[in-house]
């Protein structure tokens, strides 16, 4: 890694995390040796139902699975996808070289980006306890990077979104670019105003793990003291967490879905549902929250009481 490449990762990691301003704390912890990534354990812990969407019609899909809010892993969805081919690390570095994505936020709620060749870069060496992750949602606005939405298409299954009545511009951040190495990853947490979701991963494998809405937050969250100053990261919460999860005495109805997600593969989250995702290899993604006939009862109800003035925009637009 050159000197300009270095410099620009570390003054990103230093608006994303200013409490990790001693560049040693960024792996303190050491997971970089010690958190396991292995597929094989995670396969072994998988019990979501695959749905094959060559077989199961959009209407079968609602009737089994969205109408009962019930997670499920999709397969050949992707299949036409230009993004198959064209979304690997050295493409993109090569495409959109100069382009800036999100990669983090300052305390002030400002976007911390960098170029794709540095982000780049950053994954083939990162040994962060939890490094950066490309989070961006403004990527279709831009007049270089929107050529991404090429790339790829809605699965068949959410191609309805009631928030674009809303119009593209006032509609709330609902599409992402993911991009991150291994032990990146977002925390436990669940999707706002009720909205389900679907993530596509196109390379690497993904971790996950669900609860039901009913969980209490107060047990899903790591304890004052876990993971230092990464508490509230995907590493962390895997590290702590999941084996409070996997003990007998953990309550049966509060009982996880596991998922090793792999390229192809496309995760569906319904509302309401508890998740966390950490990575375990170089992984690229989209994803995206919808508003469907299916979930609106929900989200119009929470978007009323939340977020009033973009509810008045869905009827204006209807």
């Amino acid at each position: 890694m050159d000197r300009r490449t270095s410099k620009r990762i570390k003054e990103a990691k230093l608006k994303a995390r200013p409490e990790l301003s001693d560049s040693q704390a960024w792996y303190r912890l050491g997971y970089f040796d010690n958190f396991d990534i292995s597929l094989d354990t995670v396969e072994l812990c998988d019990n979501v139902e695959r749905v094959d969407t060559s077989k199961v019609s959009p209407e079968e899909f609602v009737e089994r699975y969205e109408q009962h809010y019930t997670p499920v892993v999709l397969t050949n969805d992707q299949a036409d996808w230009q993004a198959s081919y064209k979304w690997t690390m050295e493409r993109l570095a090569k495409k959109y070289r100069n382009q800036k994505f999100k990669c983090g936020e300052d305390d002030d709620g400002f976007s911390v980006k960098l170029k794709m060749k540095y982000f780049v870069e950053y994954m083939k060496s990162s040994e962060d306890d939890s490094p950066l992750y490309i989070f961006d949602s403004s990527f279709g606005d831009h007049l270089k990077r929107k050529r991404l939405l090429e790339d790829y298409t809605a699965p068949r299954y959410f191609n309805e979104d009631l928030f674009g009545f809303t119009g593209e511009r006032k509609r709330p951040p609902y599409r992402w670019i993911v991009m991150g190495p291994a032990r990146s990853g977002t925390g436990i947490h669940i999707d706002p105003l009720g909205t389900s979701a679907w993530n596509a991963l196109v390379r690497g494998h993904k971790r996950w793990c669900l609860f039901p809405t009913i969980t209490p937050k107060d047990m899903l969250k790591a304890k004052p003291g876990e993971g230092w100053k990464n508490r509230d990261e995907a590493v962390t919460w895997f590290t702590y967490v999941y084996p409070r999860v996997k003990d007998p005495s953990w309550p049966k109805e509060y009982a996880p879905l596991e998922i090793l997600q792999k390229p192809g593969e496309t995760v569906f989250v319904p509302g309401g549902w508890w998740h966390v995702v950490v990575n375990l290899d170089n992984t690229i993604a989209v994803t995206q929250n919808f508003c469907s006939t299916t979930n609106f009862p929900i989200v119009w109800h929470k978007t009323v009481r939340g977020r009033p003035k973009l509810s008045k925009k869905m009827v204006q637009g209807a």
